[in-house]
């Protein structure tokens, strides 16, 4: 399966922010978290549906990536920082702060 791109708005269901969705959004740039929906990049083939916490930063400028697992089966994923993501919610999560 290849990725198609479709841009989707949501509200996280953590902190309650609305996100714009740019078609690779798939985290809250707010807080962070996200929703463990896709079993490939953009799917949404994943019934599990847990909340994703974000547990650790990787990575080096200008390479960092996320690291969420999921609340409900436990899954780890690795996604990209995206340019809108709060600094201090990372810097944060970096324990940098």
């Amino acid at each position: 399966m290849s990725f198609i791109r479709v841009a989707e708005d949501f509200t996280c269901e953590h902190c309650g922010a609305a996100v714009k969705g740019s078609g690779y959004t798939n985290h809250c740039p707010k807080c962070l978290w996200s929703k463990h929906v896709d079993m490939q990049p953009g799917d949404r083939a994943e019934k599990c549906g847990g909340m994703m916490e974000p547990v650790r930063l990787e990575g080096s400028t200008p390479d960092y990536r996320l690291v969420h697992v999921c609340q409900r089966c436990g899954a780890t994923r690795r996604v990209t920082v995206a340019p809108n993501d709060d600094q201090q919610a990372m810097l944060t999560l970096a324990g940098k702060v």
